[in-house]
């Protein structure tokens, strides 16, 4: 054999063994190139799957907790009171928010991780206070204010300051106060915070704290054309109150 025979050879000898590696390379990312699409085509599914089991659980929270709320807002009527044919009434609120409580228990527990479950948990909260248990209405509102949702934690803390003054436990109110003045929430404006902590001031007889406090929202709850907002109007009113009727000027 010569030696261009031989070379040739050799050259075949590599080609083969380039090709085998790279088919075998080939094959190898193939798989991968499945197993990622396979994993990839799962996770699509779980994320769809999850995204339509949230949808219904939603809906379906956003319905007992519509049905919740019809039973809170029932009519109170008295025995002696004339009440149409086929309209549900409760003889008084206590008995109408023990009703609506048991309902809204069940939509919190149920659908905790849904928008409705979590607002459920507020009314829980104030339901358990329309009847007088302050106990786990405060049990209730301070998970509630450690919410995420800061709307909804906002709610939770001024309903909770309520509970506290209530209680005698106004420290506790007042620094509850503060931290929706600082919060800046929607749900429950740093204005409408001010006016209950100058009021809470006011009943303690803390009366210049609480004209401080006015002052403060007369000066500064205005629109951008400097017309005052309602807090500031309410707030004017508290600083020069009316005289009442028949009261020397």
């Amino acid at each position: 054999m010569d030696n261009a025979t031989k070379r040739q050879l050799k050259k075949q000898d590599q080609f083969v063994a380039l090709t085998e590696t790279g088919v075998h390379w080939a094959e190898e990312n193939r798989q991968r190139a499945i197993l990622y699409g396979v994993i990839a085509v799962v996770a699509i599914i779980v994320i769809v799957a999850g995204y339509t089991f949230y949808q219904s659980r939603s809906a379906a929270a956003s319905t007992a907790f519509g049905q919740a709320m019809e039973t809170y807002q029932t009519p109170v009527a008295s025995a002696t009171q004339p009440v149409p044919p086929g309209v549900k009434t409760f003889p008084d609120a206590k008995s109408r928010a023990a009703a609506a409580n048991t309902q809204f228990q069940q939509v919190a527990s149920k659908y905790s991780l849904t928008t409705s479950g979590r607002l459920a948990e507020y009314f829980v909260g104030l339901t358990y206070a329309d009847q007088g248990q302050t106990a786990p209405a405060q049990q209730a509102l301070e998970t509630v204010s450690s919410s995420w949702d800061r709307g909804l934690a906002a709610l939770g803390k001024d309903a909770l300051a309520n509970i506290y003054q209530q209680t005698n436990q106004n420290s506790k109110a007042i620094d509850l106060y503060n931290e929706l003045i600082k919060a800046k929430s929607n749900t429950v404006p740093p204005g409408l915070a001010q006016l209950q902590l100058a009021e809470l001031y006011q009943s303690q007889g803390n009366t210049d704290e609480a004209r401080q406090i006015f002052a403060q929202i007369k000066d500064q709850d205005k629109d951008p054309k400097g017309k005052p907002g309602a807090a500031a109007e309410i707030a004017t009113k508290k600083l020069n109150p009316t005289p009442a009727a028949g009261t020397p000027q």
